[in-house]
């Protein structure tokens, strides 16, 4: 798939199957993903892969800190199911370093886009999902994260169930977010 392809075809996936891809591949598209442009290659992310019992333990920690009667649990603790692959990013930033934090983070923005892309391009669907339990201390300390970094939340990686034709999105007319500066002529 070339990439206009891909860029103009992806969609996010809500409903995701086995297979999803294995730790190695994950890890091949990553080394591809993490040349998106990082000034200073700081490299201010890393991910950590859940799968199998992992989404079971991260399901129970979703329910354990939500506010939601107990009757929704179950439904609170099976949003760790959607997919095969929960693939957690997990924002490093590199305190006092010349790089600003937001560009760090451009940066951690930039890659993952770039690896949805590529996933895509490999037959894989995927969804970058948020929410609450993204500033969870709780979910924060089953996942290792240290006090200086932030979840900025799941890539739930799978295969789209059901076919899924290549539709081609049709671009915006986003002419009126560009604008030419043109300098006003020095005066002699």
């Amino acid at each position: 798939m070339d990439v206009m392809t891909a860029v103009m075809s992806r969609r996010s996936a809500r409903t995701l199957i086995e297979p999803a891809p294995s730790d190695e591949e994950f890890g091949y598209l990553l080394r591809a993903a993490a040349t998106a442009p990082d000034h200073g290659r700081i490299r201010p992310w890393r991910w950590v892969l859940v799968r199998g019992e992992g989404r079971t333990a991260l399901g129970r920690c979703f329910a354990d800190g939500s506010p939601a009667p107990a009757t929704q649990r179950y439904r609170t603790e099976s949003k760790a199911h959607r997919a095969p692959l929960l693939a957690t990013l997990v924002f490093t930033p590199a305190a006092g370093h010349r790089v600003p934090e937001w560009e760090q983070l451009a940066a951690t923005s930039a890659m993952t886009s770039s690896l949805m892309l590529l996933l895509h391009a490999r037959g894989f669907g995927s969804i970058w999902r948020t929410g609450k339990f993204t500033e969870s201390a709780d979910v924060g300390s089953l996942l290792g994260l240290s006090g200086d970094e932030r979840l900025l939340g799941w890539l739930y990686i799978g295969t789209a169930e059901g076919p899924q034709p290549v539709r081609r999105r049709l671009p915006d007319d986003v002419s009126d977010r560009v604008s030419v500066f043109t300098p006003e002529p020095a005066l002699a």
